[in-house]
């Protein structure tokens, strides 16, 4: 599940359920637990379905009545890179030790 288009479709999972909720809400707004668990089996069930590798179901969710939601998250994103970025040196050590032959 995710609520990015963009990283599902680079990542190209076998199959993924979209829902056009803010980053961090795949499934759901917070303290509404009919509704998450409204909107997992909804994707389950459509995991269930799906025949074609790499399908990518629309959960049909509305964060709000209106698209405003979308004015207010950050619209640009991080430089991506070629090469691994690391948040500390310990990090860094921890991934090529594990990358090592």
């Amino acid at each position: 599940m995710a609520s990015a288009l963009d990283v599902i479709r680079a990542v190209n999972p076998p199959r993924a359920a979209f829902l056009d909720f803010p980053l961090g809400h795949t499934t759901g707004k917070p303290h509404e637990p009919e509704l998450q668990r409204e909107i997992m089996v909804k994707a389950l069930e459509a995991f269930k379905l799906m025949e074609v590798p790499g399908s990518v179901a629309r959960l049909d969710y509305r964060w709000s009545e209106t698209d405003d939601w979308k004015k207010t998250v950050v619209l640009e994103r991080a430089p991506r890179y070629d090469t691994p970025q690391y948040q500390t040196e310990e990090d860094r050590i921890r991934a090529e030790a594990l990358n090592r032959p």
